[in-house]
């Protein structure tokens, strides 16, 4: 399986049958997913070490830039006041932080994933 559809699909990069994150989270309730410890069905480790899905802020960072570049770059196209562009990626960012969050980790376990 490719890097893409193991990141795209959010299950264990080691068996790929359960999903990693047992909540969505809720951006309005200022809920963040919950992530499973393991594996039910293989028994991976998630977090291989204390402090390792430290390196997802860099990701989280990035993807938060990416959208707040693009609504930028829209606003311009379509001549949209720098006010309701400031909203606009406020709205955007919150909406999407917990799925920034997850795809974050998602992204940065297969990274450093060693098959077991």
């Amino acid at each position: 399986m490719s890097f893409l559809s193991k990141v795209v699909s959010g299950k264990c990069p080691n068996c790929e049958q359960e999903k990693m994150f047992k909540t969505n989270g809720n951006p309005i309730l200022f809920r963040l997913p919950l992530m499973n410890k393991n594996c039910s069905n293989c028994g991976y480790v998630y977090e291989r070490e204390t402090g390792f899905f430290f390196g997802a802020m860099y990701i989280s960072y990035a993807l938060t830039c990416a959208q707040m570049i693009s609504v930028f770059v829209l606003g311009l196209i379509f001549d949209i006041s720098f006010l309701n562009m400031f909203i606009a990626i406020f709205i955007i960012a919150l909406a999407l932080s917990t799925f920034n969050y997850k795809l974050s980790r998602i992204i940065w376990l297969n990274i450093f994933y060693k098959k077991m």
